[in-house]
């Protein structure tokens, strides 16, 4: 029998998949959502709130303002002739934010390298344990601490500080009270390490098992394969990180109100008494302030609160640029 010239049997064509909608999902699927959209939508319509609340109060404020809001060097809110800016919030809260993430970011860094592969198993998950308890210390706790231990305890490495680096005029030493925006730094640096080591080390625990093998078969060192498989892999995750220990520093009210003796000045030196930032300000004067000057704090928070919006879109867009050089796309 010649099978060359018998016609195929017609096969039935595939049945057409039917389109994903509402009324085709479960009750519970349309629920969750429903809640799911809400919580979105909630949240940018909380977000609008805040900016539209704060931008009416800020601009009650500055309309008021008899000097330059964003260059004066004073905070007079509650006079006659109210005279107020930010200038010096604004130099504090950014230099004793990016003092802590000099300090914080590499020691959290190594931090999690240690515990995530080089550690033995019985250590690591003890010191990651501690680690995460830190997080959950309150901020006056380390105010105290601050106030109480390091600041009296800072005198010998501000005269070191002073002797080798006095000539930039950064770390001049006039053998004053450790209350500057350089020890603020340094005790922001302590909180944020508990956050900056947590999420890091939870980023390198997700690095392909065969990535790291993978270096080890062509003979690479220890070293050689943390720098070529893990940290390009974590490298957005650090970022992440950083932006989340950079957020805490740049709100921190109360241990930075301990520490920090206020002043409106800006020196040249960071080891100088002095100084201030948005958080301590608002928390200091929010209280004797009448209701123009409750609205001049509240436009020193809406400064705050751009600052951080544009800190968490820049990184945002580096995390977004380096996507492809890490496995967090693959």
């Amino acid at each position: 029998m010649d099978y060359s010239t018998s016609p195929l049997p017609d096969t039935p064509p595939p049945p057409a998949a039917s389109p994903v909608s509402g009324k085709a999902v479960r009750p519970g699927d349309r629920i969750f959502l429903g809640l799911s959209r809400g919580s979105g939508i909630a949240l940018l319509v909380i977000m609008a709130a805040i900016a539209a609340f704060l931008t009416y109060r800020s601009v009650l404020a500055i309309s008021g303002d008899k000097s330059n809001f964003f260059t004066t060097l004073d905070w007079n809110a509650i006079g006659t002739e109210p005279k107020f800016g930010i200038a010096v919030l604004a130099f504090g809260t950014v230099v004793s934010s990016l003092i802590a993430m000099l300090l914080a970011v590499p020691v959290a860094v190594g931090i999690a390298l240690f515990i995530s592969h080089y550690a033995p198993r019985r250590l690591a998950s003890p010191l990651g344990y501690v680690i995460d308890l830190l997080a959950a210390v309150p901020s006056i706790v380390y105010g105290l601490w601050g106030a109480l231990f390091l600041v009296p305890n800072l005198g010998g490495l501000y005269g070191w500080l002073n002797d080798y680096l006095g000539w930039t005029g950064i770390f001049s030493y006039s053998n004053g009270a450790a209350r500057s925006l350089f020890t603020v730094g340094i005790l922001l640096a302590i909180m944020i390490l508990p956050i900056v080591t947590s999420v890091s080390r939870e980023v390198f625990l997700q690095v392909p098992r065969m990535h790291e093998e993978a270096a080890l078969a062509l003979g690479a060192t220890r070293w050689e394969v943390i720098r070529m498989s893990v940290l390009p892999f974590g490298r957005s995750g650090v970022i992440s990180a950083s932006m989340l220990g950079l957020g805490r520093a740049l709100g921190e009210t109360m241990a930075v109100a301990t520490v920090l003796s206020p002043s409106f000045l800006i020196s040249a030196s960071l080891l100088d008494p002095g100084g201030g930032t948005f958080a301590q300000n608002i928390a200091g004067k929010f209280s004797e302030a009448d209701t123009f000057g409750q609205d001049a704090l509240i436009a020193s928070g809406l400064v705050l609160f751009v600052i951080t919006l544009l800190v968490n879109g820049a990184a945002r867009l580096i995390i977004a640029r380096r996507k492809e050089y890490s496995g967090a796309s693959s």
